[in-house]
Parts: C-alpha cells; structure tokens; sequence
C-alpha cells in the first residue's frame, strides 16, 4: 500500500508542477455527476481494503478504492448498515465516491446525510501530503471538521485515501405503506405526521397511472412499526415490491428519471413545509417529506423554477 501511495503523490506533484488538473476517479460510477471531467487520471482502485472494523463499536475505516457493495456486505454479515443509503449507480461505486460525491437516499431526511457518519479521513493534499483529521470516535473531532467537508467535495480539497464511518445495527422491523392521496394532502399529512413520534424512515409521492400515490418505509422497534401501521393507514405493500421501490429512487432507476425529449430533469430543494409548488405540477417526485422534488421542465421554465425556488427559501438545480 506504501508504494501505491508513493505513486499516487507523484502523480500530485509532477501535476501540481506542471499546473495541470488531475481527474480523480474510483469505480467512474460518477463520472457524468458535477461538471466535466478533465486532466490526467488518478485512480484510486488499488487503494482497497478495509483496515478496522469494531462491529461492538459501530465504527468501520476502509480505503477509498474499496467498492461500496463489499463494505456493505461487511456491515451486512454483522447486521449493520450505512443508514443515509448512498446510491451506487453502478456495480462499480466506492467508498471514496461516496464520500467525495456526498449523495444519500430515501433516508436523507430522517437519518441524515453522508457527513453525518463520517468521523474521520486521511487525504492527500495538492502538494502529495498525507493529512489525518478527525478520528473514529465523535469526540475527536476539534476544530474545522475537514472530514465532514470532504462530503460533496468532488476531489476539490485532496484525494480520499481512507475514511472512518459510523454505522448503526439494521432496524429489527421494516414496513412501506401505500396510500392515494394528491400532492396537497400529502403534504399536510406529511406535515403533521412530522409532528408525532413515528417510525417514519422515508416518504414519496407520485402520480402513478393517473393517482397520486404517497409511498411510507417505517422502520424501528417491532412494536412501534406495528403501531404505526395501526394509526397511519394506507395499503401494506408486499417486502419484494417495497424493496424493489426504494432501491430504483435510491439508484434513480425508477421511470420518474426518465428524461423526455424536451424536457431537463430538475432536482428542487425546498423546505419541508413548502406546500404545492404551481409550476412542479402532478408529474413531481417528491421525496424526504417534500424537501427533495424532481419534475420535468423545459428549458423556458428554468428561471421561473429558480425563481419560485428561491422564494420558497430552496434552490433549483
């Protein structure tokens, strides 16, 4: 592992030397994510392993080049999980990407996003050093929590060469509930559902051959997803289908990221309470409790959803 790192500094400064960019790149499972890519590659893909796993602790630091499926196969054998859910958009997705990419799924809302669980990382900086920060327990973080800004960094500030993570043991119950309602009163028992201590884990809404359909993943204690499922209401949807459902909005597999031909796919970023958004329309998406909203818009409405997002205090991208 010395001589791959020895390597992977050379590459730095004989780029940093030249005022060239270097193309950073894991498994490329991201390559079309951000702005494009330029410059000479710098692959991480030997950069493999996991170096420290405290299933007792909940803590587990591995490479930057190891695919994200083995890590959690990992977790999986000791019946933990990644709880933000990063989506691999590809067999080939790593640690590292994950970090550097910063993307998490249906649980954004309700477990919170990738810098949340990361405690620690060692980088490479523009001049091939190797810098630690944090550590793998929360109290080592003192100062500027460079680890957690690395989260969505995209390469920008150093090369990912490990990262230490916090994980959480697998809830002991899963339910999804499926129920028909519009975008309006979805949003209202979105809200008020919010309010109340339930189990809920994550929420979408959607049209669905003409119906508006608000899909709900609880996930906690036996007893309170039964509970839940008690008072909630709705349809029970089958464990297969349900998974089947998650994964294809976490992997943006589902037909809703299915671009028309005259149309861009906007992602809208909005507070939870922002109500029905007029030029969002029936065809959204909306997710994380109504604060992620995707819809199909043609090129002439692009400042006017800038516009509309900015005044529900949200951006538009």
């Amino acid at each position: 592992m010395e001589s791959v790192l020895t390597s992977l500094a050379e590459q730095i400064r004989s780029a940093a030397a030249a005022a060239t960019p270097l193309r950073i790149r894991g498994g490329g499972s991201k390559d079309f994510y951000g702005q494009q890519l330029v410059g000479a590659l710098l692959d991480t893909g030997a950069l493999r392993g996991v170096t420290s796993y405290e299933p007792s602790e909940l803590v587990v630091t591995v490479r930057a080049g190891t695919p994200l499926a083995e890590l959690e196969q990992l977790l999986q054998g000791q019946s933990q999980f990644l709880p933000f859910e990063p989506p691999h958009f590809g067999a080939a997705a790593t640690v590292g990407g994950m970090v550097a990419a910063g993307l998490s799924g249906p649980a954004r809302a309700a477990s919170g996003g990738v810098r949340d669980y990361v405690l620690g990382l060692t980088l490479m900086s523009g001049q091939g050093r190797l810098l630690q920060f944090g550590g793998q327990v929360m109290k080592n973080v003192a100062g500027y929590d460079v680890s957690r800004l690395m989260a969505g960094s995209m390469g920008t500030l150093g090369l990912i060469t490990e990262v230490s993570l916090k994980v959480l043991p697998r809830p002991m119950a899963e339910a999804t509930l499926r129920l028909e309602a519009d975008q309006a009163d979805a949003l209202r028992r979105l809200r008020a559902w919010a309010a109340r201590p339930l189990p809920l884990d994550a929420s979408a809404w959607m049209r669905v051959d003409g119906r508006g359909l608000l899909h709900l993943r609880l996930r906690g204690a036996q007893a309170a997803v039964h509970a839940a499922c008690q008072s909630m209401g709705g349809e029970r949807v089958d464990a297969a289908p349900a998974h089947a459902f998650w994964q294809s909005l976490r992997e943006h597999s589902a037909d809703v990221f299915t671009r028309p031909d005259d149309a861009c796919l906007w992602r809208l970023s909005v507070p939870d309470t922002t109500g029905v958004m007029p030029l969002a329309g029936d065809d959204a998406l909306l997710e994380w409790g109504g604060a992620q909203r995707w819809i199909h818009a043609g090129a002439a409405q692009a400042q006017a959803l800038r516009d509309a997002a900015e005044r529900a205090g949200g951006t538009a991208t």
